[in-house]
Parts: structure tokens; C-alpha cells; sequence
């Protein structure tokens, strides 16, 4: 494995080098590859500069941690631990913010506990939901988006009851 991965960085130069002189516009292709992806990012700024505000005020005003004391009663018999709430709300948006928010829980709940596990297994199975759509339509520029959204948000809503029965199931947990 150690003359494997000693080898990458050598045979991906070979490999840019036969090509390179294989190819005559690869130079060329280069660039206007280049050049697509600045349009790109260009076309999807305005709109992460709006979710990434927006993430902003909700964390800040509290607004998240109300909800989640809001959804805490109806959550807890549904075998939902009311410490990964957070996380369920942030996972969807901001995949940072979620980076915090599991590191926040590890450290309270230790990561060997229900919560622990529940969101280790969130974190993994789930995806920033509201980022990729943004991302994928943005640069697509698709038509017919109606049902993106509420179909992202029930797999996410979907694999917040999946990652606590999972738990359960193979750690054996009756928390």
C-alpha cells in the first residue's frame, strides 16, 4: 500500500504528460473548462450569498433553537432524541453549520451515547439538502424545479426517523 500511494503523484504527471502531447488542445480545453466553471460559480453567488445569510439570522436570532424546543415533545415518543434537534435542522441547510452543531453534541452527549450514534448516522446518510438543490439548479438553470424541494425534505425528514431506528435496531438501544 505505501509504494501504491507513493506511486499516485508520478504516474497522474505521465498520465497529464501523454496526453498532453497526445492531444494538441489540451491547453485549450483546459481553459474553456476553466472558463465554464467561473460562469458557473458567477450564476450560483447571488443565491449562496442569500442561503449563507439567511442561515446566519436563523442560527443568531435563536430561531433554531426555539424550533427545536417546539419540536422536542413531539419528537421524544417518536424515538427521536431531543439533543440531535439541532442537527436535524441545520444538516438540511449548511453543512458547516451541521459540522458544528455534531461536534457540539459529541462533546455534550460523548459519542458512544444514543444521541451520539443517531447522529453520527444523520450526518452520514443525509445530505445538505437546500445547498445541492441550490447548487444543481443554479447551474443547470432547469425548469420544473415544483417538487424538488418537498421531495428533499421528506427524505430528510425521512432519515431523521431512519438514523434513530437504525441505531436501535443495531446497537441495540431501548433509549
Amino acid at each position: 500500500m505505501k509504494l501504491f500511494s507513493s506511486l499516485i503523484i508520478p504516474a497522474l504527471l505521465l498520465l497529464i504528460g501523454f496526453v498532453m502531447t497526445k492531444r494538441k488542445d489540451a491547453y485549450d480545453a483546459f481553459l474553456r473548462g476553466a472558463k465554464e466553471g467561473m460562469k458557473t460559480t458567477v450564476s450560483i453567488l447571488p443565491v449562496m450569498i442569500l442561503l449563507m445569510t439567511g442561515l446566519s439570522m436563523l442560527t443568531a436570532s435563536g430561531a433554531a433553537d426555539l424550533l427545536s424546543k417546539a419540536l422536542s415533545p413531539i419528537c421524544s415518543p417518536l424515538g427521536i432524541p431531543s439533543d440531535i434537534l439541532p442537527l436535524a435542522l441545520t444538516r438540511p441547510v449548511s453543512g458547516s453549520a451541521a459540522s458544528a452543531s455534531y461536534a457540539d453534541l459529541i462533546e455534550r452527549c460523548g459519542a458512544d451515547s444514543f444521541p451520539g450514534l443517531v447522529a453520527s448516522v444523520l450526518m452520514g446518510s443525509s445530505d445538505t439538502m437546500v445547498y445541492v438543490i441550490t447548487v444543481y439548479f443554479g447551474a443547470t438553470r432547469a425548469k420544473g424545479t415544483r417538487y424538488a424541494f418537498p421531495v428533499a425534505a421528506l427524505i430528510g425528514i425521512l432519515c431523521l426517523f431512519l438514523s434513530s431506528a437504525v441505531v436501535r435496531l443495531f446497537f441495540t438501544y431501548n433509549a
